[in-house]
């Protein structure tokens, strides 16, 4: 049987015409007006929901709506299609396993497909699938921001990204070495690198660069203290997932290096990154159409307000189009405008399936890594644990790690003003919510644990 090969299914010339990288990126979208910009996001729209009809699963999920081909002229009408989310792709999955309906690969003849998973976690994993074109893309959005973020040849890059099943370290190590000429150490989790052989791996190599889980690569600073390494360590650059995080706080740990911020998740990519002047995070709104939608009503939000993050992919019609992706991760968008035509969000401030309404108030756990960074006392780890009273009301109790000399009452007065609601505060010492967390294993810690349950 005669099929193409990955690389004659993809026409790498035209890709970097069609998604710069380096100055050309700089130079395009320093010049290019928001209407040009927005004809370009046209006309890639149109290709997409063509696409779109020809995959079962949004061919159901439309025509469940009364909606038919041609009813979606344009962008405009983009709130006219329903939103979805992982639920709804797991239950494709369990209704057509073993991968769903979605990734429109039927035949003999569909092009060749990247199969990984996401990490499971908000629950089970998640089939992600690629195809050439839509995995390159995605990879050279991330490779296009290490670069501008200031990525040189010279570098050389630790990953922390997990490997096996999960999409996260094999992307990351494409992008590197597919769009950037740095030297990569996928050194991966935790769990695939003891934490001491990671450091000892950047004092063998002269590591320059880190890139993963800002959690994880905060712990790793302890780890190379407590090594003896940190002070010969020439790490320069960090580029991980800040979130809620204040940047100066990994900042400082290692020594000075410079933190960026970036968003993405497995079924979209990267979707938005810092630029060298670190304010606010670019949405690649060459590749990405992004929404951000009222948590309850689904109505658009106004500029400044918060709401989820809603995707489309340009650029992915391939394998497994993206349209209107629900990721509940919230952010907001920011006035004013930044280097290129662009616009920019505040980067991931929580997500709304992991929202916590206590007495009323709206909590997200990762909120509480921003309002205990930068003091001493603390380690910076922490755990939520969500139960319900006998009265019925839910409290929550948040457990710190601590090196000692922490007043109680001074924190919980600190969480309740940052929050706005009381919790109880419980310390322990200095790795006493790693079995919880399980930094050490997973790319995202776990900060909650709903026991109301049980």
């Amino acid at each position: 049987m005669t099929y193409p090969t990955y690389f004659e299914a993809l026409d790498a010339r035209q890709l970097l015409a069609d998604y710069p990288i380096g100055e050309a990126f700089v130079e395009r979208y320093t010049a290019m007006s928001r209407d040009e910009l927005r004809a370009r996001q046209e006309r890639d729209f149109a290709r997409l929901m063509a696409r779109g009809w020809q995959v079962p699963f949004y061919r159901r999920l439309w025509s469940a709506r009364g909606i038919e081909p041609g009813d979606i002229r344009g962008l405009d009408d983009i709130g006219k299609l329903p939103v979805y989310d992982k639920s709804d792709l797991m239950a494709s999955v369990a209704e057509h396993p073993p991968f769903g309906d979605f990734g429109g690969v039927d035949g003999a003849d569909r092009p060749p497909v990247i199969f990984h998973t996401t990490s499971g976690t908000t629950g089970r994993p998640q089939p992600l699938l690629f195809g050439p074109k839509g995995r390159e893309v995605g990879n050279l959005l991330v490779g296009r921001m290490y670069r501008w973020q200031g990525l040189q040849s010279s570098d050389i890059v630790q990953s922390v990204y997990g490997h096996g099943m999960i999409n996260g370290g094999h992307y990351i190590r494409e992008a590197v070495t597919h769009f950037t000429n740095a030297i990569f150490l996928s050194a991966g989790t935790g769990i695939e690198t003891r934490s001491a052989q990671q450091v000892g791996l950047m004092a063998d190599f002269g590591v320059t660069v880190l890139v993963g889980f800002i959690d994880y690569i905060r712990k790793l600073a302890e780890v190379a203290r407590d090594e003896g390494l940190l002070e010969q360590l020439q790490v320069r650059m960090i580029c991980g997932h800040l979130g809620t995080e204040d940047r100066a706080g990994v900042e400082a740990v290692w020594g000075g290096a410079k933190a960026f911020d970036w968003y993405g998740v497995g079924d979209t990519g990267c979707i938005a990154g810092e630029g060298p002047e670190r304010d606010g995070l670019y949405v690649w709104e060459d590749a990405h159409y992004l929404e951000l939608l009222d948590v309850d009503s689904g109505a658009e939000v106004n500029r400044g307000d918060t709401g989820d993050m809603v995707v489309t992919c340009l650029y992915k019609n391939d394998v497994a189009p993206c349209i209107r992706f629900n990721t509940h991760d919230i952010t907001h968008e920011l006035a004013g405008t930044g280097e290129i035509a662009f616009k920019r969000i505040a980067g991931f401030k929580g997500r709304s399936d992991n929202m916590v309404k206590l007495r009323g108030i709206n909590v997200f756990p990762h909120a509480i890594g921003a309002l205990i960074e930068n003091r001493a006392d603390l380690t910076g780890e922490y755990i939520c644990r969500l139960r319900r009273e006998e009265s019925g009301r839910d409290a929550m109790l948040v457990v710190l790690e601590t090196r000692g000399g922490s007043d109680r009452d001074q924190l919980s007065a600190l969480l309740r003003e940052g929050l706005g609601v009381e919790v109880e505060v419980d310390l322990c010492p200095p790795g006493g919510t790693a079995a919880a967390t399980q930094i050490d294993v997973r790319q995202k810690p776990i900060r909650l644990i709903d026991e109301r349950g049980r």
